[in-house]
C-alpha cells in the first residue's frame, strides 16, 4: 500500500512538472523594438538585464529587427500589436507622429540634450522620442596620401574652392581619387545646404531642389565626378564601397559619418583624421539626424516604459553605448566626457561636436520616402 502511494505521488509530481505547471510570472512585460548591429546589441542586452535586476516587477521582451525595420514596425502598428517602446529616427518619425500613434514626450525635454537633437525628434512642436544619438557628416581624410602629395591638411575654415583644389591635387587617375561620391541623398545634401539650398524648405511647405542655391550645390557635386573627375564613376568603383576604397588608399577624402569610426580604427593601416565639411556660400551646413526612444500611444505600461527610457538615457548608459565609437551622443555631458573624447582616433574627434552647432536637422515630411525616391530618379542621369 505504501509503495502504491509513493508511486502515485511520483506520477502526480511528474505530470505536474512536464505539463508545464510553473509558478506564475506576474511581472509586467515591456516590449522594446530596435534595429542594431551585433556589436550594438551586445552592449544593449546587459543594460536591459541590469534594468530587470533593479526592477524585478518588469520583464523586457526585446524585439531585435535587424532588417526591414520600419516596414515591420508599420505592420505592427497596423495590426494593433505595436511594442511599448520603439527605437526610431527622425527620418521616419513624422509618419508615426502625424498618425497619432506615438506618445507626446514633451514633458521630458531636458537641457541635458543638444537642442538640435530634440528638434529633430519633434513634430509640430511636440517631442516624440527621447534622444540617444545625433548623426552628422564630416570629411574623413587619409593623412598619408596628403603628405605624399605635399597637400596641406584641411583647416577648420576651409572653403569649397579649397576642397576642390585639394581633391584635384590628390587625384592620380586611374589609381586614386581625391574624394568619395555616393548617390544617396544623405551624402550630397551637405553640398546643397552649404550653398543655402536643400530638397525641402525648413517649414516643409515646398520642394526647393530647383532653386538656384540647390542647383549650384548639386552641379558642384556632379562636377566632382563628371567634369573634374576627382571622384570615381560608378564603373570605376565597381563593386567596392567608398569605405572599402578609402581603406584601400584609393580615395583621399570621404564624406561620411561617425558610424565608420570603429571600422577605421580597426582596419586602417595608415594615418587618418577628420575635418568639418567645407564652407559654401551659406557656410558649412550639414544635415543633422537623430535617433531615440519613442512610446506607443497604445502601450498599457507607459510609466514602466518611461522608467526604462530614463534608465537607458542616463549619462552612464549612453556613455557605454558611446565608448565603442559608433555614435555621437545626444547628451551634452556624455559628448564632452571621456566616453567620447578618449584620445583615440580620430585625433580631431571633437569636430563631430563642433559641427553640431552649424548642422541643421534634416527637413522631413510625412512623405519623405517618396521625395527620396523622386530624388533618386532625378539624379540618376545627372550623376552618371
Amino acid at each position: 500500500m505504501k509503495k502504491t502511494l509513493i508511486f502515485l505521488c511520483l506520477i502526480i509530481f511528474c505530470v505536474f512538472i512536464f505539463s508545464g505547471c510553473r509558478p506564475k510570472d506576474n511581472r509586467i512585460v515591456l516590449q522594446y523594438a530596435s534595429w542594431g548591429s551585433k556589436s550594438e546589441i551586445d552592449i544593449l542586452k546587459p543594460l536591459l538585464n541590469d534594468f530587470e535586476g533593479k526592477n524585478p516587477n518588469i520583464k523586457i521582451d526585446f524585439m531585435h529587427i535587424p532588417q526591414n525595420y520600419f516596414q515591420k514596425i508599420h505592420l505592427l502598428f497596423a495590426s494593433n500589436t505595436a511594442p511599448d517602446i520603439i527605437f526610431v529616427n527622425n527620418l521616419n518619425l513624422p509618419v508615426y507622429a502625424n498618425a497619432g500613434v506615438l506618445e507626446d514626450l514633451s514633458a521630458y525635454q531636458s537641457e541635458k540634450f543638444y537642442p538640435q537633437a530634440l528638434k529633430a525628434l519633434s513634430w509640430k512642436g511636440k517631442l516624440y522620442a527621447i534622444p540617444r544619438d545625433v548623426s552628422n557628416l564630416v570629411v574623413f581624410y587619409n593623412k598619408s596620401m596628403f603628405k605624399a602629395a605635399n597637400v596641406p591638411f584641411p583647416s577648420k575654415n576651409w572653403t569649397m574652392q579649397e576642397f576642390l583644389e585639394k581633391s584635384r591635387k590628390l587625384t592620380k587617375f586611374p589609381e586614386t581619387f581625391g574624394v568619395s561620391f555616393e548617390e544617396d541623398l544623405l551624402f550630397y545634401l551637405p553640398y546643397l545646404m552649404s550653398e543655402g539650398g536643400g530638397v525641402l524648405s525648413d517649414d516643409l511647405s515646398e520642394e526647393i531642389i530647383n532653386n538656384k542655391n540647390s542647383q549650384r550645390g548639386l552641379k558642384f557635386y556632379s562636377d566632382l565626378r563628371k567634369v573634374y573627375h576627382t571622384a570615381p564613376l560608378a564603373s570605376e568603383s565597381a563593386s567596392a564601397t567608398m569605405a572599402q576604397m578609402f581603406l584601400q588608399g584609393r580615395i583621399a577624402m570621404q564624406v561620411s559619418g561617425r558610424w565608420l569610426v570603429p571600422k577605421y580604427r580597426e582596419d586602417a593601416d595608415f594615418d587618418w583624421d577628420i575635418a568639418p565639411f567645407p564652407k559654401g556660400k551659406a557656410g558649412s551646413v550639414v544635415p543633422l539626424d537623430a535617433s531615440g526612444w519613442a512610446i506607443a500611444k497604445s502601450s498599457k505600461h507607459k510609466s514602466e516604459a518611461i522608467k526604462l527610457i530614463t534608465y537607458l538615457a542616463s549619462k552612464d548608459n549612453i556613455g557605454k553605448m558611446t565608448q565603442s565609437g559608433l555614435i555621437v551622443p545626444a547628451r551634452i555631458d556624455v559628448a564632452n566626457s571621456k566616453y567620447f573624447l578618449n584620445n583615440e582616433k580620430p585625433i580631431n574627434g571633437k569636430v563631430f561636436l563642433d559641427v553640431i552647432e552649424t548642422s541643421k536637422p534634416t527637413p522631413v515630411s510625412v512623405n519623405y520616402n517618396e521625395i527620396t525616391d523622386k530624388m533618386n530618379k532625378y539624379t540618376e542621369h545627372l550623376f552618371n
